[in-house]
């Protein structure tokens, strides 16, 4: 259905829900924002301490509550609206408009290229921290997404190309810690709305709406080398060697 979407569509339904939002904030003094944002901050408190009985109670009533605090928005009001109307003409045009497929002749075969499909070394979550395995374990570029939690990656238990390993992370709340072999040039390039920064020596204690871009003196002629690209909204990074 969203492929179909054309760019002003979908532009006009997200600006329309940004103003239904600030509409919200503005004059019905944050709405169900406020609400929403404590249920989160309970959810997750749950999640930490599920394994016992009081963090499960807090987390199931915590996450019901968040659900309901977030449909109450305005916002996510209209957009549910708006993509039940999308969904209703998207499916009045393919009635109307039915796909017609052509065999395929001799001579047309269209052949399909083989594709291996490789598990990540991590998978996005909302909740919850991720750590690589204290054991050797084969490399995989790393890109990720989450929301709270903390992401701690350690090369010195893997063999790197010999060419660049990419490391991508965009988080919301939760510290970074990288940790690089000597051996290996490594470029860095970070931005933070609120943290602190420790970056192979460097220390920046105010990150405030700030990005940082660093990299080693042969990281343009080494073939073993290792690109950091990180974005935290509130958080620590640390890179530094092992």
């Amino acid at each position: 259905m969203f492929k179909r979407l054309s760019t002003d569509y979908f532009n006009w339904i997200l600006i329309i829900g940004v103003i239904l939002f600030i509409f919200e904030i503005a004059f019905f003094y944050g709405g169900t924002i406020i609400p929403a944002l404590f249920s989160a901050l309970f959810t997750y408190i749950g999640w930490k301490y599920f394994n016992r009985l009081w963090g499960k109670i807090l987390f199931w009533l915590s996450l019901v509550s968040l659900v309901f605090a977030v449909l109450n928005l305005l916002a996510v009001r209209f957009l549910i609206i708006a993509a039940i109307v999308l969904f209703v003409m998207n499916y009045s045009k393919s009635k109307k408009n039915a796909k017609q497929y052509e065999p395929i002749l001799p001579g047309r075969e269209i052949k399909e290229e083989t594709l291996i499909e490789i598990d990540p070394l991590f998978r996005p979550t909302i909740f919850d921290d991720q750590i690589t395995d204290d054991t050797v374990y084969q490399w995989k570029d790393i890109n990720i997404h989450g929301a709270f939690g903390d992401r701690v990656i350690d090369l010195s238990n893997t063999v790197l190309p010999n060419d660049t390993a990419v490391i991508s992370i965009r988080h919301l709340v939760g510290n970074i810690e990288i940790y690089v072999p000597y051996e290996v040039e490594v470029s860095i390039h970070h931005s933070s709305m609120f943290g602190r920064g420790y970056i192979l020596g460097k220390h920046h204690l105010q990150l405030m709406n700030k990005s940082l871009f660093y990299q080693t003196a042969n990281y343009d002629t080494s073939k073993q080398r290792v690109k950091i690209i990180t974005s935290l909204f509130s958080g620590d990074i640390e890179v530094k060697r092992i």
